[in-house]
């Protein structure tokens, strides 16, 4: 059977500029036409536009059946290269001192080419559960391609009993990660020449007074709520980002928009974080805006929502990647609490360090490549 190797594939999909504003589909199509010549049928769910498209498909057990079985995930897309300073074209795979650079090697086309590696092996092996391959679009934007992708396979009837998430962990077993709820603050005030100060509502000193309250909040967050150790961040965070506001030195503002995010720990509830943050601004920031301006308002829209991760220690995988005295958990988040929120077991492990990923110059080993196609062999072999 023709077989293409882990750093052929790693070339291929790395040529692929699938920086999240763009299309995945050549990528998606180049994968699409390896599983027809290996005879394996796949599902496509596309994104409003139709220029992105997760892919599913499944290698069935021994007896031909789908149920249950292993889920091998990943994303395509990776993220911007404007504004790095590369010493080779990011969209080129180089091999260089046993490493391989090029955006997305580490995160995550790395373990994307691993798997695309060794399906005719596993397609060669006596099975007893399928394995399934789960390809995502726009993870790197709010994990936004990845729903479709489990409501497809769940309406298929497809339950897989496992998961394995790609992302880079140096082969380390993630066991949890934090989730993400990110919003847009749009503070409407009302405008006046500066001269006359009085009879304006100054949306950015409102923006400012939300912004010191949600700074205050998050020293509450660290002082008084949950704390986990294994977290290099071990309490849940809030911050501000971005801010833009203002037209002219002489004029009161009438607008100003911000954008904040929390990361909570699992046992930190994000409903009550959001809910104390709109309790603030309903009850005491309109009501002041309000003397000042009948029409003056705020607006919180959330951009995404990204659930927190936390499995059991006791999965057979961590044992077969020999890593338990190595369990990790993490602030970055993924797709993980996704299958999890799905009724299926997961963990994150995948080749390259997270230290790599979204830089310049990124790169993944060989050795890592290497611990990872033997990793998954062996899960292969043992689930």
């Amino acid at each position: 059977m023709e077989t293409i190797d882990k750093e052929a594939w790693l070339t291929r999909l790395v040529a692929f500029d699938t920086t999240s504003c763009n299309s995945n589909l050549p990528l998606i199509e180049c994968v699409g036409s390896w599983l027809d010549h290996l005879q394996i049928p796949f599902t496509l769910t596309y994104d409003p536009t139709k220029t992105k498209a997760n892919l599913f498909a499944s290698l069935p057990a021994s007896d031909g059946s789908l149920k249950g079985g292993l889920i091998l995930s990943g994303h395509t897309d990776v993220v911007p290269v404007s504004g790095q300073v590369w010493d080779s074209n990011p969209f080129c795979a180089i091999k260089r001192d046993n490493r391989i650079y090029g955006r997305g090697t580490c995160d995550m086309k790395g373990f994307l080419a691993v798997v695309l590696s060794l399906i005719p092996e596993f397609q060669m092996n006596s099975r007893k559960y399928p394995v399934h391959l789960a390809f995502s679009y726009d993870e790197e934007v709010g994990c936004l391609g990845v729903p479709l992708l489990i409501a497809e396979f769940q309406r298929k009837g497809i339950q897989p009993t496992a998961c394995i998430v790609g992302e880079p962990t140096e082969m380390v077993p993630v066991i949890a990660h934090k989730g993400i709820n990110s919003f847009r603050c749009r503070i409407h005030g009302h405008a006046a020449h500066s001269s006359l100060t009085p009879k304006g509502c100054n949306a950015i000193e409102y923006g400012a007074k939300l912004i010191c309250w949600l700074r205050s909040f998050a020293e509450q967050l660290k002082e008084k709520g949950p704390k986990d150790d294994l977290y290099d961040v071990p309490y849940t965070t809030l911050t501000s980002t971005m801010v833009s506001g203002g037209v002219a030195m002489n004029t009161i503002p009438s607008f100003l928009e911000f954008l904040f995010e929390f990361r909570n720990l699992p046992h930190d509830n994000p409903a009550q974080i959001s809910q104390a943050i709109k309790d603030y601004v309903s009850e005491y920031l309109i009501p002041e805006m309000q003397k000042e301006s009948v029409d003056a308002s705020v607006e919180i829209v959330p951009i995404n929502c990204i659930p927190a991760f936390q499995t059991s220690e006791d999965l057979e995988w961590i044992e077969i990647a020999g890593e338990r005295d190595r369990i990790k958990k993490v602030s970055y988040a993924t797709e993980a609490g996704l299958f999890q929120q799905a009724g299926i077991p997961t963990i994150v492990c995948g080749p390259g360090s997270i230290m790599q990923a979204h830089k310049a110059n990124e790169f993944v080993s060989l050795e890592q490549l290497d611990k990872c196609e033997n990793f998954l062999r062996m899960v292969e072999r043992g689930h």
